[in-house]
């Protein structure tokens, strides 16, 4: 890019002036357009220590790269910022504070306001108020998402130092739309909370220290294909059919339907971040770096989602199309939803909060299960466990938050009973069976990747999935194209659709098989084959009726397989996830199943328990438990099964075979039976006392639990606000620093001096001195604040006081010279102390040591006047005369009497006066021109002497200086 001339001073929003100077030349504005218009647009977030980064990284960042940094640091909302001010000497690129609609221009650094949120328009930065309360903010991902959609694969994001886990909805928006993204490497980061978060996204491209991060932007902006050749005869289609061949190969999923361009970008941006300009090269690339398919991957698969994405088409779907299901089927059917690509769950999160919060606000009670899939397995993996960034909150409302998420450390976790709604599962929805007898299909934001026939394939899916009547709800720039014979519009705004007509027949549909998986019960029910055969439902009916529940272990207590529900008797335990039936076990189970397993495992083939009393949700239910060692077949030799019965009423009851038997014993066996009845009446109520009191903690334990999410809140605003604090001290310990320098200066300069001076506040009273004052006046350092009166001084003058009260009074500086005791003397001035606002604060008052001066002056005129003296008495004659006029300015006793001149005569007099009328022209010219007359050696001269008769005398003449003045110095005898 051509070198741009750099305009100095601030750049402010477009004038008038500056609007009609765009009215010339076409050509001239072109070239302007083109010089100013950034290659990339580069968005940096920091937080805390990002003051350091930053100055390192513009540091290293030349100043022609042709790009714009935009920069949105966490400031104090309150308060003023110096950064801009800082950063200046650091890069020789202006850097100023952004204005509302400035316009982004190459090679220019502009920085976020305080108490501002930014965005950015059409290549212009817009700004807007920040009315979220103190530790909400969210600036960086605020502005990074502005600028994924603004600038496309142009836009650059880069995370520095900072707490917290801001940026990262930032960082997936930016990567959705073809972007880049750096991020500090977390050792060289002063605290690095907010580049970890980013890396632990898996899309950042580049993690970097600040000093080598401007190299590869240069690097990366200077290797993009596609400048020079379009990118569709780079990548033609024999190009990406071997892209997709080797994808396909890898990880057996075909792209060679989703829209070219689409994967073009995809590609281009995977080029570049290699710095390969050459697409064959890049193949080979491809074919030599297996790990190059696995990140291109997951380039393509394109996981962009948030909570609650447009908010009116969800608020659309709890107000209009939940009502509309509701009303439309059986009270007792369970509401199933099916979330495609979903991601990492935002927006199946987003459909179980809206339909919990539909449920709560009619006051029904139905059934729903919600079943979310993916392509990617770490997608997936990610939406199971629930956990999000802070910065959700710019999404998620308040209410919601403390509603339906735990806050933990610097993320929120969705709470569990929403979780439990959702089952997530890995599914590639082009090639494996669909799911079925769905009431809402919610797919947002996927067809609009996908080529029309591959478009029309998903819709005839989603029609076999749904029920008759059911609803589709797509992304606000997708459509149903060609399919109006399978959907009707529900609500065209926000693309609502509802199913008519029959579903497609299955032969219609071509999938692979599904391939085997380990999944939860629920998922295999959900994952089943349609229309199976009437054996399969019987089978599967007497199952679901008689088959009780079990689990398959290894001898640890590994679960390998859950059957039947389970729920009343396992469940999650808290912390990482783990499989382990002991771990899982619910209360009043674990004793029994740790003695039972060890039975097994000791070579007993079978061991049970009857009327085991299992808590559950808050209630009870008695189980039998049964444990047994499994023989055949031979693939799960040595493996245990658990299995959970419910209890029947004779398991809870004494047999009445033992009661007989017992009962032969006689009285005393009665009276244990009674002691026994009594015991177990007295263990009942100590239990229900005991469950009464833990009803009670509990209860406290959920106030406790409520307060200390509010706590913890609290901690996120504060923490928030510290952020915000540090960035401010990064600021006001580089002014420190300055001020330092400033004033250390100042104490050397003030020392090099060698001038006593004392500052004075109004009430005269002392505010500091330097060093070389004490040697007038007795000061020690605890002297700062008392009054000047009160210290004693070498000075003998009385009116010091008197003289600073007058210029306090009437600020006029006043200079004496003044004599102190040791004899020395000093220039004493006294000047208004002013602020750099021009406001009078109190007195300066100095003192220049002039002893030297003094003495000079002393014997200066001890020699004149011995020299005095000495002409005074001396019969030669002597005279001084001014070079430049020739007029007489001193002169002896003796040069009278020669000349017989008196003084009032004499003084003033030209020295071509004295000679005869004869010889006074050529006189004066010839000193004149000279300039001093004849100065060297004796000559003989003519002069009028005393009775105005010309007279011969011998003169000798000497050129002195004077004050910078030239002079004739004359001595003159009679010949």
């Amino acid at each position: 890019m051509p070198e741009r001339k750099k305009s100095p001073g601030k750049k402010s929003a477009p004038t008038a002036k500056s609007k009609a100077r765009k009215n010339g030349p076409a050509r001239e504005r072109k070239t302007a357009k083109a010089q100013d218009n950034p290659v990339h647009i580069v968005g940096i977030g920091s937080s805390a220590g990002g003051l350091e980064a930053l100055k390192v990284f513009f540091h290293h960042m030349p100043a022609d790269s042709g790009m714009a940094f935009i920069l949105v640091p966490h400031l104090d909302p309150t308060g003023q910022s110096i950064m801009h001010e800082l950063l200046r000497k650091h890069t020789s690129m202006p850097v100023d504070q952004v204005e509302n609609d400035t316009r982004v221009e190459a090679n220019r650094v502009y920085i976020i306001p305080p108490g501002k949120l930014m965005s950015i328009i059409n290549g212009s930065l817009q700004l807007v108020k920040s009315v979220e309360k103190p530790g909400l903010r969210h600036p960086i991902d605020y502005f990074f998402r502005s600028l994924a959609e603004d600038q496309k694969e142009k836009g650059i994001g880069i995370i520095l130092s900072g707490t917290g886990s801001e940026g990262v909805l930032g960082t997936k928006a930016i990567k959705g739309e073809a972007g880049v993204v750096m991020a500090q490497e977390p050792g060289s980061a002063k605290f690095d909370t907010m580049p970890s978060a980013a890396i632990a996204t898996g899309m950042v491209d580049w993690i970097l220290p600040p000093e080598e991060m401007p190299g590869q932007l240069v690097r990366y902006a200077g290797s993009i294909p596609g400048k020079k050749q379009p990118l569709e005869e780079m990548l033609k289609d024999d190009v990406l059919q071997k892209i997709f061949f080797l994808i396909r190969t890898r990880t057996g999923h075909d792209f060679s339907r989703y829209k070219p361009k689409t994967i073009m970008r995809r590609i281009v941006r995977r080029m570049a971040i290699n710095q390969i300009n050459d697409v064959g090269r890049y193949i080979r690339y491809v074919q030599e770096n297996p790990d190059e398919i696995d990140l291109l991957f997951r380039e393509l698969l394109i996981r962009v989602t948030n909570f609650f994405r447009d908010p009116a088409a969800f608020a659309v779907l709890q107000e209009k199309v939940m009502p509309y299901i509701m009303q439309h089927s059986a009270p007792n059917d369970c509401f199933r939803v099916w979330v495609p690509a979903c991601a990492s769950g935002e927006e199946a999160y987003s459909v179980a909060i809206v339909l919990d919060e539909y449920l709560h606000q009619t006051g029904q009670s139905r059934k729903f299960q919600i079943f979310a899939t993916d392509i990617d397995g770490e997608a997936v993996e990610t939406a199971r466990r629930g956990i999000y960034p802070e910065s959700i909150s710019v999404d998620v409302s308040a209410e919601r938050l403390q509603r339906y998420f735990d806050s933990k450390d610097s993320s929120y976790q969705v709470k569990k009973q929403i979780r439990e709604m959702i089952v997530f599962a890995v599914q590639n929805i082009i090639k494996d069976p669909p799911l079925s007898r769905m009431d809402l299909i919610c797919c947002r934001n996927l067809l609009i990747y996908f080529s029309s026939d591959l478009q029309q394939k998903i819709m005839s899916i989603f029609h076999y999935a749904l029920k008759p009547g059911a609803i589709l709800f797509l992304g606000a720039s997708e459509t149903i194209g060609a399919s109006t014979d399978l959907f009707s519009s529900f609500d065209s705004k926000w693309k609502i659709f509802k199913k008519v007509g029959k579903s497609v027949y299955r032969h219609n549909l071509h999938f692979s098989p599904r391939h085997p998986a380990i999944v939860r019960e629920e998922d295999v029910s959900c994952m089943e084959a349609p229309h199976p055969s009437i054996d399969e439902l019987t089978e599967k009916l007497l199952l679901e009726l008689y088959a009780p529940a079990c689990v398959l272990i290894r001898d640890d207590g590994t679960i390998i397989y859950f059957y039947g529900r389970t729920g009343n008797y396992l469940e999650p335990a808290h912390g990482r996830a783990k499989l382990n039936i002991y771990d899982m076990a619910r209360q009043g189970l674990r004793n029994p199943l740790l003695d039972s397993v060890k039975k097994v495992r000791m070579g007993q083939q079978e061991a049970s328990y009857k009327g085991l009393r299992v808590k559950t949700n808050g209630a009870r239910v008695s189980c039998n438990l049964k444990v047994m060692r499994i023989s055949k077949p031979e693939a799960l030799e040595g493996l245990l099964l658990v299995v959970f019965e419910d209890a029947r009423e004779q398991d809870l009851k004494v047999p009445e075979k033992a009661s007989s038997t017992l009962g032969r014993s006689g009285g005393r066996v009665k009276e244990l039976e009674n002691e026994l009845e009594n015991v177990k009446t007295h263990l009942q109520n100590t239990i229900a006392e005991l469950e009464t009191s833990n009803e009670e903690l509990q209860s406290s334990n959920e106030e406790l639990q409520s307060a200390n999410e509010e706590l913890e809140t609290s901690r996120e605003e504060l923490q928030s606000v510290n952020e915000e604090l540090m960035t401010v001290n990064s600021e006001a310990q580089e002014k420190i620093e300055q001020l330092t320098h400033a004033t250390n200066d100042m104490k050397n300069l003030l020392s090099s001096t060698e001038i006593a001076t004392i500052f004075l506040d109004m009430d005269l009273r002392i505010r500091n001195f330097t060093p070389d004052a004490v040697r007038i006046f007795k000061l020690i350092q605890s002297d700062i604040g008392r009054p000047l009166g009160d210290i004693t001084n070498m000075l003998q003058y009385e009116g010091l006081e008197d003289d600073l009260r007058e210029v306090v009074e009437s600020l006029i500086p006043q200079e004496k010279q003044i004599l102190d005791a040791n004899g020395f003397w000093y220039l004493m001035k006294i000047l208004p102390y002013r602020t750099q606002n021009h406001i009078i604060e109190g007195v300066i008052l100095t003192f220049i040591d002039i002893s030297k001066q003094k003495h000079f002056e002393s014997l200066l005129a001890n020699s004149e006047k011995r020299m005095n003296t000495f002409l005074d008495q001396s019969g030669e004659g002597y005279v001084l005369i001014d070079c430049a006029s020739g007029s007489i300015t001193d002169f002896n006793p003796a040069f009278q009497k020669l000349t017989g001149r008196h003084a009032w005569q004499l003084k003033d007099m030209k020295i071509w006066d004295l000679v005869p009328y004869t010889e006074k022209e050529a006189t004066r010219k010839s000193f004149l021109e000279q300039g001093s007359g004849e100065i060297e050696g004796t000559h003989e001269k003519m002069f009028l002497g005393p009775a105005g008769k010309p007279e011969n005398f011998l003169v000798t003449g000497k050129i002195i200086s004077i004050s910078g003045r030239k002079y004739l110095q004359c001595f003159m005898r009679k010949a």
